[in-house]
């Protein structure tokens, strides 16, 4: 079952020149530990940047609220599966939102899949309620 769908396109030269003129302010304020080692480790910090705060807004959006009604930027985070593979996760407001949306007896999945062609980066996040495992939690 489909909880929510979110999508986002982020210009890289904006948050290039946002990195310039706030930077740690601005990292600090958007992105969790994890995203950032993973962004300044690359060549391209502007587009890898982009491309999480493009996740951010979709996975607000998928939420259903946007970053509003106790959701804030660190609440969202884009982690790597052990496959590589991207995914959100939950945090304070977004987790709670998240919590409020599942049925009873379901877990969340969320799939994201973000990308970049220059100047601009894209997310897709898409949030589903599967059926949880017997004897799991």
């Amino acid at each position: 079952m489909i909880l929510g769908i979110g999508s986002d396109l982020c210009d890289i030269r904006r948050v290039e020149e946002t990195l310039e003129r706030f930077g740690d302010r601005f990292v600090q304020r958007c992105f969790t530990e994890i995203e950032q080692k993973k962004s300044d480790r690359r060549a391209d910090r502007a587009s890898s940047y982009a491309k999480r705060f493009a996740a951010k807004e979709a996975c607000a959006k998928a939420l259903g609220t946007g970053l509003r009604a106790g959701i804030f930027w660190r609440d969202m985070g884009v982690v790597n599966l052990p496959s590589g593979q991207p995914t959100m996760m939950l945090s304070g407001g977004a987790l709670a939102r998240l919590e409020k949306l599942l049925p009873p007896g379901r877990e969340a999945r969320i799939h994201l899949t973000i990308t970049d062609e220059h100047p601009l980066a894209q997310a897709f996040v898409v949030i589903e309620a599967v059926k949880t495992r017997a004897g799991q939690t």
